[in-house]
């Protein structure tokens, strides 16, 4: 199996991990929410403020969190072409990755 296989199948693993945990848990907040419904309320309305408070309310499916992005930009770098630079994982030639010399 080579490398980018391996990654998929344990992508593919930890997807079917999460959501197995996500409806597991749902399921649980749902059996809390009709036991102590008040409660329930009181603390998903505190995280929720949280969320907003500390700006990772998500605004769209992308994920944008602000409204403003350049706020949190350097100056030199408010253009909107302003994408940051990944190193290529699966092609170990950029640097040194793995504390070789």
């Amino acid at each position: 199996m080579n490398e980018i296989d391996r990654r998929v199948d344990t992508a593919l693993r930890e997807a079917v991990r999460q959501r197995n945990y996500r409806r597991i848990r749902d399921r649980a907040l749902s059996r809390l929410k009709k036991l102590h419904p008040d409660d329930y309320a009181r603390l998903l309305e505190e995280e929720r403020a949280r969320d907003e408070a500390e700006g990772k309310k998500w605004l769209d499916i992308s994920g944008t969190t602000r409204t403003d992005i350049s706020l949190h930009l350097p100056t030199h770098r408010q253009d909107s072409s302003y994408r940051p630079k990944q190193a290529n994982t699966d092609e170990q030639d950029e640097g040194n990755v793995g504390g070789e010399e």
